[in-house]
């Protein structure tokens, strides 16, 4: 279903975050759309001429669709975040399983939200699925390594947040000098790697 967003927009549901990675990558061929923001199950799509768009847009989403291969971005990760051992108590397991746990996951950046450059890093092996925290902190420093219900994600840049942190890298995952500001774009594949 596509519906209209404004005068400039539309909003295409997918059904599923595969179709929208895949809808959001053809998409991203095209020259008269000036911005794609996929989401779960939706694709947000701005252009100038939004009435010619949705026969190019409905034409794409029943086309077939073969997986993506994305791109692998390693993070090195220092295992040091100050959840973490009330991560690994959550979970009823080791400190030293919550990261073989994590650095096991096979992680794909989901959608990019909550702040520039941060992207919601999914599948979180299940067992490390924890909630937030009761009270968010008001300053997380950039580059933490944190959980939070079925996702992980590296902070950008420092800001408050919620999450429950269990590491940190000098890996940047937002540089606004860079001609693509966001190294982790949804469909890349992430591996996290301990140090």
């Amino acid at each position: 279903m596509i519906r209209r967003v404004g005068e400039r927009a539309l909003l295409v549901d997918t059904g599923s975050l595969a179709a929208s990675h895949r809808l959001d990558a053809r998409l991203r061929l095209l020259t008269d759309v000036e911005e794609i923001v996929p989401g779960p199950e939706t694709v947000l799509v701005v252009g100038g001429r939004v009435d010619q768009l949705i026969p190019l847009i409905e034409q794409l989403d029943h086309s077939p669709m073969h997986d993506l291969d994305g791109e692998t971005v390693d993070i090195p990760v220092v295992y040091d975040g100050e959840d973490l051992p009330e991560v690994a108590a959550l979970a009823g397991i080791s400190v030293d399983e919550v990261i073989a746990r994590h650095t096991g996951s096979e992680f794909v950046a989901g959608w990019l939200g909550f702040a520039p450059g941060f992207a919601y890093l999914v599948g979180l092996d299940p067992l490390l699925h924890v909630s937030r925290l009761d009270r968010p902190r008001t300053a997380v420093p950039a580059g933490a390594v944190a959980i939070a219900g079925a996702y992980s994600a590296v902070y950008p840049a420092a800001s408050p947040g919620g999450w429950r942190l269990i590491g940190h890298t000098s890996l940047a995952v937002w540089d606004v000098t860079g001609d693509s500001p966001a190294l982790l774009k949804p469909g890349t594949r992430v591996r996290m790697v301990a140090r």
